[in-house]
């Protein structure tokens, strides 16, 4: 079964998770946000996607933090230990499979369509 990693009242969360109810893709909800990320896990996702794709500069959390803390994220260690601490930095969803390999990142129906409607 697929993990979909995110916070519930994000939006495209909720469009991801309609797009797959819809589609009738099986799949349990992580919220990081309530439950936490470890740095390691957030590290793994980088092994399918650069880690500063991962992190989301345009979300709120990034923006709000200081000029001193944005400049420390400089490598994908800098990068999973700050979004362990601030997950709601992580572009969302991120989609995991069963083995806890990232399969996308962010909410595309081309994409998933093509991912999981195989």
């Amino acid at each position: 079964m697929l993990t979909l990693y995110g916070i519930p009242n994000c939006d495209t969360i909720k469009k991801a998770r309609t797009w797959l109810d819809k589609n009738k893709v099986a799949y349990q909800f992580y919220d990081y946000r309530k439950d936490g990320i470890s740095p390691e896990k957030v590290a793994s996702w980088f092994s399918e996607f650069p880690w500063d794709k991962v992190l989301n500069k345009a979300s709120t959390t990034w923006k709000e933090l200081s000029d001193e803390e944005k400049a420390n994220v400089t490598n994908a260690q800098s990068a999973a230990k700050l979004l362990s601490a601030n997950p709601t930095a992580i572009k969302r969803p991120v989609i995991e499979d069963e083995s806890g390999k990232a399969l996308t990142l962010g909410y595309n129906e081309k994409i998933y369509q093509e991912t999981y409607l195989k």
